[in-house]
């Protein structure tokens, strides 16, 4: 069984002549391990995408399973749990929150862990660490730089050792060598052995990726392999089996 795997999934906003599919009728196949990237036009519904892959937002149809689990039969509770422990997720906005220091912003993902308040703090500055932030950890996001923030959003991300990180947009509000710096943090992350999912409309920020899709009007239109895919991962999009019969 493939790690993450969509069929048929759908989102629908709005009835009737105004419903507007943002997702449409989607197959997709991606093995443990890659580093994907969807592009697309603004409203082609590649973060529509995103949301329904993060367990965000409820398919209007189709089934949606992660390493065998199918997301949306589980319970709200459920979700929010399987969230905290397989996912990581990069806003485009970051949304630290401006009052908590940096330490405090990435420790927010273990205050439901069952660690020891002096390890959570360990596990934080550590994750810090990684990311690039030595010594950044008592500066408010305000006092840090676009860049830095984007860290400070990454180590919130995986300070729980995620398998699965979700990116939307990552390098969207950033200068290029900044978004350069981030691309290859993300490279690193996936040689650890991290699947990345990355929503861009940088053709420069895909070419990290292994895998790139294209979404048009809410349908997978392309796929090409980079410059990046140096094995023989897989992410494939799968046609929809009763077309395959035919």
């Amino acid at each position: 069984m493939s790690f993450i795997q969509a069929h048929g999934l759908a989102k629908r906003y709005g009835q009737g002549e105004t419903a507007v599919w943002a997702v449409k009728d989607l197959y997709l196949r991606i093995e443990q391990g890659e580093f994907d990237a969807f592009m697309g036009e603004s409203g082609s519904g590649k973060s529509s995408l995103l949301s329904l892959m993060g367990g965000l937002n409820t398919p209007t149809h189709g089934s949606y399973h992660v390493d065998g689990i199918d997301v949306y039969s589980l319970k709200p509770n459920e979700r929010a749990d399987f969230r905290r422990q397989s996912l990581g997720i990069v806003f485009q906005s970051f949304h630290l929150i401006p009052y908590l220091t940096v330490l405090e912003n990435v420790l927010l993902p273990l205050a439901t862990s069952h660690l020891r308040s002096a390890k959570k703090r360990t596990k934080a500055e550590e994750t810090l660490e990684r990311v690039g932030l030595r010594g950044k950890n008592r500066r408010l996001p305000s006092q840090i730089s676009g860049g830095e923030q984007e860290r400070v959003a990454i180590a919130r991300a995986i300070v729980n050792d995620p398998p699965i990180l979700l990116a939307d947009e990552p390098t969207g509000n950033l200068d290029s060598k900044t978004g350069r710096e981030i691309m290859n943090l993300f490279q690193d992350l996936n040689a650890s052995g991290v699947t990345i999912v990355m929503v861009t409309h940088n053709p420069e920020a895909a070419g990290y990726a292994r895998r790139t899709f294209r979404m048009t009007d809410g349908i997978l239109a392309e796929e090409s392999e980079t410059l990046a895919a140096v094995d023989k991962h897989c992410c494939e999009l799968i046609g929809n089996p009763a077309t395959a019969a035919g």
